[in-house]
């Protein structure tokens, strides 16, 4: 039986204009009913999910940042995983190099150097704050990093920089994409699958009795840690060919049709 979903937010949760629908909060209503929590996980600071709190009836912990900091729903911060300063320069320095635009996120700010940059003001309205800008990055702003985002429409060169991250710095930190537009470098401990074994001592519940629902390459990690992983109708082949089911696509209710018709139907009568 699955007594706790952890949800991935982009992609899954929401539709693509980044909106919570009718039928996702009747869903995550039914898994209250039902007994199973809710826990969201997201490249996402912890705020940018703030306001799916109360429409969610959320009782469990956030993983913001793809588990670099852990909040209660109170957003009382839990657990905040750095990246080292060290490997913050040089995880910048690559994406630069490779002719990204970077980000970089600490506990509590979101840092660019262009407000006018793509995907900055979708951002902004997305998680419903604003960025601060600055000159540069500097080595004071690095040693609070907990996340460092690569920034392209160019989804080839994500994906090539997304490989080079992972040669270059390899287990100094986690490097995934979390959109084919962005690269998140985190700490080695921020990553989805982390994020499953945290939940699981944080709660009690063992991984054979956790769902998995997303529809990315990052969401893969915790896909491996969980007893059921699903998969949106929306992710690539090989995301789907690494989860246990497919749901349909966030634009066609993903998130509410697996609830119902997988995850619910775990629960014995």
């Amino acid at each position: 039986m699955i007594r706790l979903v952890i949800a991935d937010v982009d992609g899954t949760l929401v539709t693509q204009e980044k909106l919570l629908t009718k039928e996702a909060i009747v869903a995550a209503a039914e898994l209250h009913a039902a007994g199973i929590l809710l826990a969201l996980t997201s490249g996402r600071p912890p705020r940018g999910m703030q306001m799916l709190i109360e429409p969610l009836r959320l009782r469990s912990q956030i993983a913001g940042f793809n588990g670099g900091v852990y909040v209660d729903p109170d957003m009382r911060v839990i657990a905040t995983h750095l990246l080292a300063p060290e490997v913050a320069k040089e995880a910048m320095r690559l994406i630069l190099d490779k002719g990204l635009d970077a980000w970089l996120y600490t506990a509590e700010d979101w840092l660019v150097r262009d407000a006018t940059a793509p995907h900055v003001a979708r951002e902004a309205w997305t998680v419903k704050f604003e960025a601060k800008v600055v000159r540069d990055f500097s080595d004071e702003l690095l040693s609070r990093a907990v996340k460092i985002v690569g920034v392209s429409d160019d989804h080839a060169l994500v994906a090539a920089c997304e490989a080079a991250a992972q040669q270059i710095l390899g287990e100094r930190a986690s490097a995934t994409r979390s959109q084919p537009y962005y690269l998140d470098v985190t700490h080695p401990q921020a990553n989805k699958g982390a994020v499953v074994t945290t939940l699981s001592k944080l709660l009690g519940i063992a991984t054979a009795e956790i769902a998995t629902i997303g529809d990315m390459p990052n969401d893969v990690l915790m896909f491996k840690q969980s007893g059921l992983s699903i998969a949106m109708g929306n992710a690539s082949d090989e995301v789907k060919r690494q989860a246990k089911a497919v749901t349909t696509t966030n634009e066609n209710e993903g998130f509410a049709n697996a609830m119902r018709q997988i995850v619910l139907k775990t629960v014995t009568p």
